[in-house]
């Protein structure tokens, strides 16, 4: 697949498996992740035993564990035979912003827990090194929009995203809000069209000069570009995103179930 990984999610509402409720263990590493990102345990060693949790949150040691390993493999704890689970600094894992990714209820969380204010740009094709990466034709010229997503408590921006939407839509791109927090959301919406798979390609790249300042980087820093397509039900893409993301400050974690 050219050295690429797709990924695809398809919306609650139109997927079984999407629609189930998810695993014990993953809605406490959800937890466990919101705490350990909020400062809950300043101290690495203040990190609460397996049995203290089971009983917090009333369950099983094997819940307990899988959550923990999910949080080990995101580099947010380590766990040594012995010494317990210790959270490790902010300088070790980069004081990085980690966000889960296993369906689209997930990108819409993402997007509450931050803000953006997209600029509309004036339309054009789409850049070329974006339509070799997604490997889908685009032509025409798609409506576009810019902006910088911030997170509560961060002075710099944790990416800037750069969108296109089809050129068909053209009545529901007149009525979006540039400073709602997601474009897909209202073109659902506004253009009724549902989303019914996501394709997503994470690649690292040079940063652009425009893109390394607006991220407060330099020359030759890392850039982390997500690529996201969505489809309606009819498998049109209708809208592309490209986020950058500064490398050392944002972490993709996801989990895989097997059916």
């Amino acid at each position: 697949m050219s050295g690429r990984e797709k990924l695809a999610a398809k919306a609650p509402a139109k997927s079984k498996s999407a629609s189930k409720k998810k695993p014990r263990y993953l809605e406490l590493a959800d937890e466990l992740r919101e705490a350990v990102l909020r400062g809950d345990y300043p101290d690495p060693g203040d990190f609460p035993t397996e049995s203290v949790l089971c009983k917090k949150y009333d369950v099983s040691r094997f819940t307990v564990r899988e959550a923990l390993r999910k949080l080990t493999a995101e580099g947010l704890i380590t766990r040594k035979r012995g010494s317990g689970t210790v959270v490790q600094p902010a300088t070790a894992r980069a004081g990085a912003l980690h966000q889960p990714l296993s369906n689209v209820g997930e990108i819409l969380q993402y997007a509450r827990d931050t803000t953006i204010a997209f600029e509309k740009k004036k339309a054009g094709t789409i850049p070329k090194d974006v339509v070799e990466q997604i490997g889908a034709k685009a032509d025409g010229d798609w409506f576009a929009f810019r902006g910088k997503r911030m997170k509560p408590g961060r002075k710099r921006p944790i990416a800037v995203t750069e969108a296109w939407v089809h050129p068909e839509l053209a009545d529901a791109v007149a009525q979006i809000d540039v400073n709602a927090t997601t474009l897909f959301g209202q073109i659902e919406t506004l253009g009724e069209v549902s989303v019914a798979r996501v394709t997503q390609d994470i690649q690292a790249i040079k940063g652009a000069k425009d893109i390394l300042a607006e991220l407060g980087l330099e020359k030759g820093d890392p850039v982390l570009r997500i690529l996201r397509c969505y489809f309606d039900e009819s498998d049109r893409m209708f809208e592309i995103s490209a986020s950058y993301h500064p490398g050392e400050r944002f972490a993709y974690s996801m989990h895989i179930e097997v059916d």
